[in-house]
């Protein structure tokens, strides 16, 4: 890799954000602030993962840099505010890859990817940092669910067996199913259960080393897929949904998962 020039088009890049929101820069550009960037991260993050998922490399690289843009923009604008820099955001990154790396940097010996997370976490806690606390809060549910388990997996705190696991989840199903049985159903508790259900749910994936948010998302592209040619079946009818009965509309269901 030739690094001076990686370094020249990152130079490059930045002085670009600085223009934008120089007093010859963009009027737009200007007046961005970083709670009005944030929902722009999230977006470009979203399109990157998309991009993954797709395998689409040409794709991959234009959301990646659409991404990199907006992150130093953002490091722009708190620079501007004087509330951090580039410069320390950098070195600060840097410092700790290197500190929460000492297999590679310094000499340490590890004998698989497992040891490497439990020596993250060890590292982690001499920086006075509690276990969950990398988990960011505005996660989405499920995903943060899976995080903290891993986390507190890593220093110990997690079932032994999956049998337990499964245990576990068959007693929460039962447990849900009670409370929706009793003759006056609190919402309460049976939002209650049913959390406690898909926290068991989260653990079981986590023993068979699938990432949960991921394996809902399949499903949900399924379903898209699937509906979609229910869709185009009642179209082909001249009807609407409300024409045909559960049954028949079960049976383009059916046709659906065949083809």
């Amino acid at each position: 890799m030739n690094y001076k020039k990686l370094g020249e088009a990152f130079s490059e890049l930045v002085k670009v954000t600085r223009k934008l929101r120089s007093e010859k820069g963009c009027p737009w550009d200007r007046e961005q602030t970083l709670k009005s960037i944030r929902p722009y991260i999230i977006e470009e993050a979203y399109e990157v993962v998309e991009s993954i998922d797709d395998k689409n490399l040409d794709k991959l690289e234009e959301e990646l840099g659409d991404l990199i843009f907006l992150i130093l923009f953002g490091a722009n604008i708190a620079e501007e505010e004087k509330e951090i820099s580039l410069l320390n955001v950098l070195e600060r990154i840097t410092n700790k890859m290197i500190i929460r790396h000492p297999h590679v940097f310094s000499g340490k010996k590890v004998k698989d990817s497992d040891e490497v997370l439990k020596n993250w976490e060890h590292i982690k806690s001499f920086e006075k940092k509690g276990v969950l606390d990398g988990v960011p809060k505005k996660f989405p549910a499920l995903l943060k669910a899976f995080r903290m388990q891993e986390k507190a997996a890593r220093v110990g705190f997690d079932w032994e067996r999956i049998d337990d696991v499964k245990k576990k989840i068959r007693e929460e199903v039962s447990e849900l199913e009670d409370e929706i049985d009793m003759e006056n159903v609190d919402k309460e508790r049976l939002t209650d259960e049913l959390g406690d259900l898909l926290f068991s749910i989260v653990n079981i994936s986590r023993f068979l080393d699938i990432n949960p948010e991921m394996a809902l998302e399949e499903t949900n592209k399924k379903f898209l897929k699937r509906f979609r040619f229910v869709e185009e079946k009642v179209k082909e009818r001249g009807k609407k949904f409300t024409d045909f009965s559960l049954n028949e509309l079960d049976c383009f269901w059916e046709d659906s998962k065949r083809l």
